[in-house]
């Protein structure tokens, strides 16, 4: 497993140790789609077909956007959103108009008042959904489906990946600020030698020199979104050549690259922490570490906020996190988090002013 270091840290809590140890990156198979297609724009648009093009000018709106621009939300959940109560709150503090939303669940679930307490989360689950296995391609699936849906809107300009465990870690204007400010996508990747998930059949479509690693929660910009979803050559070539292996390995998939790197911040916005203690008899149960009440203290939440650089060991590089040349701190969202470490960021007014009552209302 490749580890992403993060800065050092002087907290003695339980699980800070763990924190400034380092990261472990597990990645979603849509990064081998996403990567690639993004990284190749340029080069493989003059390869699309007659009828490709014909199928984007019909999936969505062709004319230049005036106006607020929004941030897409793809929700990607298993079910329900349980964390619907801190997303609530967040977006009660959005700019009118600035943002949408949507969510993918399995077939079957709809988001009324009797399934979530978010009311921006009602009646927002897509029309047509499949049913996702981890670590499997239709997981890269569902989330083409939400890119295709959201490219629907001609104002929106941004879209974020969001898992249902994830919370935000700033309030909206922040986070709405920071995406904005970038023209580029925020795409996590590195290279990983010793990985050998690579399969020669997807040679020439998908040469080995272009695969990386990185993680699957992206926020890109419309263009890209648009490569992902007209994208007819890559997919169907990793998903015939690109399985998943047995339970001791699903930390090491691979994704795809090409030359264009300087379209992309080379990094995610999503925290996650993984165990690095585990031996090699335990790795089959290697999970993000879940945050518990007593995790989510304000002195916690401040460490996670105030990184401003990750270290990729493969590498030997160290990503100092900047958005349009300008440093600034690496992460907008963070995973797992359970309802009582949500709870606790409500609270403590993470994402805005909270009172109390309002859930009991």
């Amino acid at each position: 497993m490749v580890k992403k270091r993060l800065p050092p840290s002087s907290s003695s809590s339980a699980l800070r140790p763990h924190l400034w140890l380092g990261s472990k990156i597990i990645v979603s198979f849509v990064i081998f789609l996403c990567i690639f297609a993004l990284l190749r724009l340029h080069s493989q648009s003059k390869h699309l077909s007659l009828a490709s093009a014909r199928a984007a000018s019909v999936r969505r709106p062709s004319d230049p956007f005036v106006g607020l621009p929004k941030i897409a939300f793809l929700f990607l959940a298993r079910s329900n959103l349980p964390l619907d109560f801190l997303w609530q709150r967040f977006f009660q503090n959005a700019y009118e108009g600035s943002f949408s939303i949507y969510i993918h669940s399995k077939p079957g679930i709809v988001f009324d008042e009797s399934t979530t307490r978010c009311t921006f989360f009602q009646g927002r689950q897509l029309s047509k959904s499949v049913q996702v296995a981890w670590g499997e391609s239709s997981m890269i699936k569902a989330e083409k489906l939400l890119l295709e849906e959201a490219l629907q809107d001609p104002a929106n300009q941004r879209f974020v990946l969001i898992s249902d465990s994830c919370v935000p870690l700033h309030n909206f204007s922040y986070i709405y600020n920071y995406v904005m400010s970038s023209s580029k996508s925020f795409v996590d990747s590195f290279l990983d030698e010793k990985e050998g998930r690579y399969n020669p059949k997807m040679s020439p479509t998908i040469p080995k020199d272009r695969w990386r690693k990185g993680s699957q929660w992206i926020t890109l910009v419309r263009k890209h979104a648009e490569v992902i979803v007209d994208d007819d050559l890559i997919f169907p070539v990793f998903n015939q050549h690109c399985k998943r292996r047995p339970a001791l390995d699903l930390d090491g998939k691979m994704n795809p690259m090409s030359e264009l790197e300087e379209e992309v911040e080379r990094r995610t916005l999503t925290y996650t922490l993984w165990n690095e203690s585990v031996n090699e008899m335990e790795r089959q149960g290697w999970h993000p570490i879940t945050f518990k009440y007593t995790d989510a203290d304000p002195e916690h939440i401040q460490e996670i906020k105030g990184i401003n650089h990750v270290y990729y060991e493969t590498e030997f590089r160290t990503e100092w996190c900047k958005s349009n040349a300008t440093y600034v701190p690496c992460f907008l969202f963070a995973r797992k988090f359970s309802r009582g470490a949500a709870m606790r960021l409500l609270s403590e007014g993470v994402v805005g002013p909270f009172n109390p009552a309002a859930l009991l209302s």
